[in-house]
């Protein structure tokens, strides 16, 4: 099992960078990159490129609707290559309070679009002429709809790998089939091991079976809180106001993805009620309405002992790569969870 983590989305790039650098020395696998709303993940990613040897580098996520695809595939080779053979794609839809409020397009056909967009960069990074006619993309522009101008063109540079690994986040059942399908890896969002079978179980087998065999088997990206100690349990509540954005906050009534993953859970009454609270404004009730029971299951937080016990929940449930955001404060704390951590993987 692999480790990984993630940098800020806001502040602190260059303590960041810092905690990466040793987090290297100390076992790490990979690092995320997030884009968001916030800065830019590719020039970040660049630089860690620099800063690093080892570790590999993820998009964490690029949305699918901020790029054209061929723009996704030559920055995907050229991270690839700054980085000499460390990048992994990954790929979002994000949802429509930031695609149509942040960036003004219109938020529609996410798994269309996504299976497309997979599509041309793979044709991209085999330096083949771009031709594509699907539904939502046409490469070349028909004449008549530009110039008349445009031809099938191919990537002037040769890319380091022709296969640069795609990872998908997605939660949904058709989206979760498509990664499966098409994908070489899978970023879940509050990964519960005890309830994957039941609520993804069926997605992912329905993709796997249309999977090319030469996609490999797919990589889990799971990510994890982590604290390694006898008196830590307390450090859960630092995810309660992630939790009651994500699950209160991000999106609608009838609209929220992440409300729909904990009602699927299994925690409809807690899922109506955090986003009751938030929407009303209540975000610190909103917040201490997460129930403790998912903290824990989502969690890597406990004694050693019970740590290597969930990390076997967590093998066992499918997750080959485990995302941690080490919650005790300070690089040397940090640094101390990841290498606490690769001990009981072993």
């Amino acid at each position: 099992m692999r480790i990984g983590t993630a940098i800020s989305y806001a502040g602190g790039f260059a303590e960041s960078v810092a905690d990466i650098v040793e987090l290297e020395k100390a076992g790490l696998d990979v690092v995320f990159v997030p884009e968001a709303y916030s800065f830019d993940a590719v020039s970040q990613l660049g630089y860690l490129a620099a800063k690093t040897e080892r570790v590999q580098l993820a998009s964490g996520i690029f949305q699918i609707y901020t790029r054209t695809p061929t723009l996704t595939a030559m920055t995907a080779a050229g991270l690839d290559f700054v980085s000499d053979g460390r990048f992994i794609l990954g790929l979002g839809a994000s949802g429509p309070q930031v695609i149509e409020g942040f960036h003004g397009v219109k938020y529609d056909a996410p798994l269309g679009r996504t299976r497309e967009i997979v599509e041309v960069c793979r044709q991209v990074w085999r330096r083949e002429r771009v031709v594509h006619e699907g539904k939502h993309y046409t490469i070349p522009l028909p004449p008549e709809q530009g110039t008349g101008l445009g031809k099938p063109l191919k990537l002037i540079n040769h890319p380091v790998r022709e296969r640069i690994p795609v990872l998908l986040a997605s939660i949904g059942p058709k989206n979760v089939a498509l990664t499966a399908e098409i994908a070489e890896g899978w970023q879940p969002i509050f990964f519960h091991p005890e309830k994957v079978a039941d609520v993804w179980g069926a997605s992912l087998a329905e993709g796997q079976a249309k999977r090319d065999a030469a996609l490999g088997e797919l990589d889990t990206f799971v990510t994890v809180a982590l604290a390694i100690g006898d008196d830590v349990e307390p450090l859960l509540d630092h995810l309660r106001p992630v939790l009651a954005l994500y699950i209160g906050g991000m999106g609608a009534r009838g609209k929220n993805f992440y409300n729909d993953l904990a009602r699927r859970y299994g925690y409809e009454a807690e899922a109506k009620l955090i986003q009751d609270l938030y929407l009303d404004g209540k975000k610190e009730e909103a917040a201490a309405a997460v129930p403790l029971e998912l903290l824990r299951a989502i969690s890597l937080v406990g004694p050693a002992g019970y740590v290597k016990e969930r990390l076997a929940a967590f093998a066992e449930a499918g997750a080959t790569t485990l995302v941690v955001n080490p919650l005790q404060p300070g690089r040397e704390a940090r640094v101390a969870a990841v290498s606490h951590l690769r001990e009981l993987i072993g």
